[in-house]
């Protein structure tokens, strides 16, 4: 049975915890280190990182090499798992990058097995100092370069895999502290589109039936949808400007800064009308330069994609992120209005 593909929500949510779980692994050395790159190639494609899932596969299965080395591309993915390292050849001065290729199964199996092959060599007569692959072994006089090779082998696994730990850990790490910021971020601006929800209804009646549309057209992948979701947020803030500051015939003057300026207040200067609207209804000057440079600033880009709409460029809007923000910043907008009237 194939797997259930996850919604976008669904699947930042199970990352969350999915990373929250590996962090916990690895702190407490509960598993493996090579089951938890498999959990952490989980955790790449729940977040969509397709570069790292892919090393992490290769982590797990190892970095492939042909008779002339690695191609290019397994290269450039070895550096960017920090897997590279300079070493001076035998012959010749200068040093050269390298790449090991190991998977983490390979090391934790070398580790695993020379560690056995030290204590299994131990000179019953001469005290070792460490059988910890992680500190130096020291070597009885006389015993065989065999067993030095092993200890060196050992030590050499021990480090990279040591690195291969870092490395895991830095990764989930910092997705772990990425998705528990838009967690926040996600709550934060929850409970301002539910107060928005529930009371735009009672200013703009049609603006909910216009919200629910952008939703719809924020769930396509097509551009012109996309280009739809901010069509509406301009609607919505003309209807808003209508109900709280109608077109007046007269112009006005309205503090901007140190200075006075005179505003259109006509039927298409619904962002003028917002502005006065804002200057009428708060006392704060500091609320009503913030604000009213918000809204001139998303007045603008919401024109500017309606303008280009009218003269027939329908896809507007390339990324689909950039809709988001337009669509966040008109909830804030309305969010700001609203506290005024209430």
């Amino acid at each position: 049975m194939a797997e259930q593909i996850p919604t976008t929500k669904q699947a930042l949510e199970e990352a969350f915890s999915l990373s929250s779980e590996i962090l916990k692994n690895i702190e407490l050395n509960e598993l493996p280190l090579s089951n938890t790159a498999l959990k952490t190639s989980r955790l790449a494609r729940l977040v969509n990182d397709i570069d790292f899932q892919r090393i992490m596969e290769l982590e797990v299965g190892g970095y492939p090499r042909g008779p002339e080395g690695v191609s290019q591309d397994i290269w450039h993915l070895a550096v960017a798992a920090n897997r590279n390292y300079r070493e001076k050849p035998l012959v010749g001065k200068e040093a050269k990058e390298y790449i090991f290729t190991e998977s983490i199964d390979m090391l934790e199996h070398t580790v695993k097995t020379a560690q056995a092959a030290i204590e299994a060599a131990k000179d019953p007569d001469v005290s070792v100092a460490s059988s910890n692959p992680y500190q130096s072994v020291q070597l009885p006089p006389g015993h065989s370069f065999e067993r030095a090779a092993i200890k060196a082998e050992a030590v050499t696994a021990a480090s990279r895999l040591s690195n291969r730990r870092a490395f895991i850990y830095g990764y989930v790490l910092s997705k772990y502290t990425a998705l528990k910021f838009s967690g926040i971020a996600d709550d934060v601006f929850s409970r301002i589109r539910e107060r928005v929800d529930s009371a735009i209804g009672k200013i703009v009646p049609t603006a909910v039936k216009r919200l629910t549309a952008v939703y719809d057209n924020l769930r396509s992948e097509n551009p012109e949808d996309w280009s739809n979701a901010v069509h509406s947020c301009r609607r919505i803030l003309q209807d808003l400007a209508g109900a709280v500051y109608p077109p007046q015939k007269e112009d006005k003057i309205i503090k901007v800064g140190n200075k006075e300026q005179a505003i259109k207040l006509g039927e298409e200067n619904y962002i003028n009308r917002i502005i006065a609207f804002i200057e009428g209804h708060s006392s704060s000057d500091r609320f009503n330069d913030i604000v009213g440079s918000h809204i001139r600033f998303i007045g603008d880009r919401l024109d500017a994609a309606f303008k280009a709409t009218q003269k027939g460029s329908h896809a507007t809007i390339i990324h689909k992120e950039e809709a988001d923000r337009y669509v966040i910043y008109t909830y804030l907008i309305i969010g700001d209005l609203l506290s005024l009237l209430e």
